[in-house]
């Protein structure tokens, strides 16, 4: 007979190795969105900024209606 814990019936070798990979893989998933977070950051300060800063979708309504003005 095994010696099978928890809900997933895995041993405890096994449970420490799932967990292992897990810890690693969300230490990678954290790590990249903190750099996102930094260069997206660093394009556009979220914080601290003068004044407001422009999207650069700020046109994009006048650009669809010429667009379609001209289509039709």
């Amino acid at each position: 007979m095994t010696d099978k814990v928890g809900p997933m019936g895995l041993t405890e070798a096994e449970a420490k190795e799932f967990h292992g990979l897990y810890m690693q893989y969300l230490f990678l998933y954290v790590a990249v969105a903190a750099v996102a977070h930094l260069l997206v950051w660093m394009w556009r300060p979220w914080f601290g900024a003068p004044k407001p800063m422009l999207s650069s979708l700020e046109g994009v309504g006048q650009t669809i209606a010429s667009s379609l003005s001209f289509l039709v």
